[in-house]
């Protein structure tokens, strides 16, 4: 360790040395603070002696010897012995004699020791005799001392203060020392705020600045911000301990107070007086672990703390908690050392750590608030109690990690049943049987409840019931189970007459307007997360988003989103990014919702999802199918998920993102039996959810898909039949199915009115397929300009979801003659009808279906073809649709290629 800032000591040292050396015996004492120097000042100050012809001699004084008489005196001689073997180390009366007769020799002597004030009394009378009988002579004998308190009233301290001496005191290092010190380990002056770190951190201790050198430039290539590791840690414990065991005591309690240390009686914690406190606060403070009563480094603090034996250092937290209770602290500060000391005080404890749980609740620290309510559940022994405390232990790990709750719930269904449990306990519990997709039982539960004692009760039962019939769906429980308004001895919950719940009845139950969606979303911007149910809100943001308002949900959603992030409540994030996902999802914003939902799943770990994962799972799945990311999505559907889920809500809708993708990769038969399923679920379960899952539109495409035109036909027709209240979205679905089914001159308008509805509800992406239907259907009357200008919004709606264009390129761009100028109508190189006729021959349609589809006669198909044959100079139909690519002949897309084909 290099020497800084102690260029005026080293200077006053080599002027006591050379007063000596021309006779004048002389005594230097070096005090400082525990890590300030002193030792390394002595060797420095040695190491300028080696020029020169003094003999020097050296010793290190320990507490642990003061017992053992001439302990010092004999390192001393030792010392001459090691470096003039010619000497020899005698003991007792003789040492001092040798030592005596060392001065009597013409070179100088140098006599060094360290830690002076804790020599054994003879050494000192040695010495302090040596000194007196060598105020002539060529010696100069320098002790280095601490500077504090418990060593001023040490015996060798005041006896070597009373003899005559020169006095070096070493203070803390300056900013600009540090400054040194820095430059001189980094090769270059370093910012003035990266000195000024350093001496914050350590008050000047070249100890602790060394230390943190260390370990910055262990842990960071450039040193930087002062970072407090290992080496830090150790240079802690070496101040720590140089003190005596009072000193050692105060700083512990210290630590352990943490912030309260100036406020509660140090002393009575610590086993010593106050003038004994502050003289051990004194020594810290010089020391540079404390500014005032607090470490100057939380590291400090910890390792200071980490030094004590366990069961000490509960010890000491307890007494602390002790003490702080009766003095009328806050529970917060009570509770964190009853935590620290695994201690629930009999009477108090546990009243002082459930207040302290709601408040680090309150204050969104589940982890502090399950430590309380844990510490507390594990000396309870009351059963009432403990199930109202796993309940509430529960209802906080439950904002984090919903699979944490179930060991707390699970063992409660019983309770819920029975009635043992308060009426806002049992919601919790049911929300908990519902969210693992036990819909039955919690079915079960709702019913038997016996009457609520109050408004609020009632209130909350319903809601239950409310979220259960219409978030989660509900399939019909086996037989003999009771089920709420089937029990003729029991009255089924009212439904929600307030608040949020009613809102989403309204929304649901009736006609959506821009009115009831607003409702809704004011309610939910009314409330912090702690007063809303998750899944409530999770309902009400679905209902908006398929009222045809997902601008509406979306704005809501990202604010519920940002609280929910701010406040740390993972599950909350999580499927409020769901959520979030899903709506833009039916926005037609494909990326951000495969992007969202991929997100949400990773928020949470699939335990913790129970049947909820289907929502996620089913929009990324969607999403990515979407895109034509295939193979990630099928990555997806290996996911394993429960079986519970497929008698909710998310199974369906999972079944049918599973469908879809089935269709996407020509699979129709496996996404007809997923479709089959959701319509059986449906119609055994709430048949008031069949309205906002159009699974007969999905069973008209996977049977158009299959060739059964006639069945998709009547199944897009029953979609379409049914009363009011289904989405702008789903009929539109349903209309572009119809159309796929109907003759051209009607395909058109039911497209468009397909397309009317999309441009209401916001869904580009459905937007962008029905354009491209539009524009097959007008290029199949042979109206090409308009087929062309269609296409064209198709692929402009795609590209504003960021997927590939759904109709064919030729169609997005204008047919060229032969002279080379373009022409509006149509291809130059053929005619409308030829083009018509060209177009349906190059799909592989014979003469006959060609002239169905045209109605024209077989002879008329005839010729035209023979003209088309000469004009493209083809000699077969099998040539045909190179050479229409060749002259850029527009055609009919793919998709409507695979469509007519079935549907005759």
């Amino acid at each position: 360790m290099h020497l800084f800032g102690r260029s005026r000591e080293l200077q006053a040292l080599g002027e006591a040395f050379a007063d000596s050396a021309r006779g004048h015996g002389r005594l230097v004492i070096i005090t400082g603070g525990p890590g300030s120097g002193k030792t390394q000042l002595v060797h420095e100050f040695l190491a300028t002696l080696n020029s020169t012809d003094a003999r020097i001699l050296t010793g290190t004084a320990s507490s642990a010897e003061r017992d053992q008489r001439m302990s010092l005196v004999e390192q001393l001689l030792h010392s001459a012995e090691a470096e003039h073997p010619a000497v020899d180390a005698p003991a007792g009366h003789e040492a001092a004699e040798t030592l005596l007769h060392l001065t009597r020799d013409p070179r100088p002597l140098v006599v060094a020791v360290d830690d002076a004030h804790a020599m054994d009394p003879d050494s000192l009378r040695t010495l302090v005799g040596l000194l007196r009988r060598s105020r002539s002579r060529q010696v100069l004998m320098v002790c280095a001392t601490s500077g504090h308190f418990g060593t001023s009233r040490s015996p060798a301290h005041t006896e070597l203060l009373r003899q005559p001496h020169r006095r070096v005191r070493l203070a803390p290092l300056s900013e600009t020392s540090v400054g040194e010190l820095l430059a001189a380990q980094a090769g270059r002056p370093l910012p003035g705020p990266v000195r000024d770190a350093y001496h914050r951190a350590t008050a000047g201790s070249p100890l602790l600045v060394h230390a943190l050198l260390d370990d910055s430039t262990r842990f960071a290539p450039e040193i930087g911000r002062p970072i407090a590791g290992p080496a830090y840690r150790q240079a802690v414990l070496s101040l720590l301990h140089r003190g005596d065991a009072g000193h050692v005591r105060v700083a512990r309690a210290l630590a352990a107070l943490g912030t309260l240390a100036g406020t509660v009686p140090v002393g009575e914690l610590a086993g010593t007086t106050p003038a004994g406190t502050q003289e051990a606060v004194d020594v810290l403070n010089s020391s540079g672990l404390l500014d005032g009563y607090a470490f100057r480094q939380p590291t400090a603090a910890a390792a200071v703390l980490e030094d004590m034996d366990a069961a000490a250092r509960a010890g000491l937290h307890g007494r602390i908690a002790h003490m702080l209770y009766r003095s009328g602290a806050p529970a917060v500060e009570v509770a964190r050392h009853l935590r620290l000391a695994d201690l629930v005080p009999a009477g108090w404890g546990a009243g002082i750590l459930r207040a302290a749980a709601e408040q680090a609740l309150a204050a969104d620290d589940v982890e502090r608030c399950t430590a309380y309510l844990g510490l507390v559940l594990r000396d309870c022994v009351d059963e009432r109690e403990r199930h109202a405390l796993s309940v509430a232990l529960a209802r906080a790990e439950w904002r984090t990690n919903p699979a944490a709750a179930s060991p707390h719930l699970e063992p409660l269904r019983e309770a819920a049943l029975d009635g043992e449990l308060s009426m806002r306990d049992t919601a919790t519990v049911l929300r908990y049987l519902l969210w693992q997709g036990d819909t039955e039982l919690a079915a079960q539960a709702v019913a038997t409840l016996v009457h609520p004692q109050s408004p609020a009760d009632a209130q909350l039962v319903a809601e239950v019931e409310f979220v259960r019939q219409w978030f989660y769906g509900v399939a019909l429980p086996g037989k003999g189970a009771p089920v709420a308004g089937l029990d003729p001895h029991r009255r089924p919950p009212q439904a929600p007459t307030g608040g949020l719940a009613v809102r989403v009845a309204a929304l649901i139950g009736g006609e959506a307007t821009d009115e009831s969606a607003a409702a809704v979303a004011q309610a939910l911007q009314g409330h912090q997360l702690d007063h809303l149910n998750l899944e409530l809100v999770a309902m009400s943001l679905l209902a908006i988003a398929h009222a045809d308002r997902p601008a509406v949900a979306a704005e809501a959603c990202d604010g519920l989103l940002e609280c929910a992030v701010e406040r740390r409540a993972t599950t909350w994030q999580a499927l409020l990014g769901g959520i979030r996902a899903e709506i833009a999802l039916l926005q037609g914003d494909v990326t951000t919702a495969s992007q969202g939902a991929l997100a949400a799943l990773d928020t949470l770990r699939a335990q913790s999802w129970g049947v909820l994962i289907g929502l996620p799972l089913s929009t990324a799945i969607s999403a990515l199918t979407a895109l034509g990311s295939y193979d990630e999505a099928e990555e997806l559907l290996k996911h394993d998920v429960p079986e519970p889920m497929f008698r909710t809500v998310f199974g369906i809708q999972y079944l049918r993102a599973r469908g879809h993708h089935f269709l996407a990769t020509d699979r129709p038969f496996a996404a007809l039996g997923d479709f089959e399923t959701c319509g059986r679920l449906l119609r055994e379960g709430n048949p008031s959810l069949q309205k906002g899952i159009p699974w007969r539109s999905d069973l008209a495409l996977a049977n158009l898909r299959i060739g059964k035109a006639r069945t998709a036909r009547e199944w897009a027709e029953e979609q379409l039949r049914l009363p009011g209240g289904h989405s702008s979205r789903a009929r539109a679905m349903a209309l572009r199915l119809l159309a796929a089914t109907s003759k051209p001159h009607r395909r058109a308008s039911l497209l468009r009115e397909s397309i009317d509805l999309l441009k209401a509800c916001g869904d580009r992406y459905a937007l962008a397929q029905a354009y491209a239907d539009l524009s097959a259907a007008h290029y199949e009357l042979g109206e090409y300009a308009r087929a062309r200008l269609v296409a064209r919004q198709a692929a402009r709606e795609a590209e504003a979801c960021r997927i590939e264009s759904p109709v064919d390129a030729h169609l997005l761009e204008d047919p060229v003659r032969t002279d080379g100028s373009e022409t509006e109508d149509g291809p130059a190189i053929l005619s409308d009808a030829e083009c018509r006729v060209a177009g349906l021959a190059a799909l592989g349609y014979t003469n006959r279906e060609i002239s169905t589809r045209l109605h024209v006669t077989i002879s008329t198909v005839e010729q035209h073809l023979t003209r088309v044959y000469r004009k493209l100079n083809v000699a077969s139909r099998s040539e045909l649709p190179s050479k229409m690519l060749e002259h850029r002949i527009p055609k009919l897309s793919d998709r409507w290629a695979s469509t007519h084909s079935s549907a005759g």
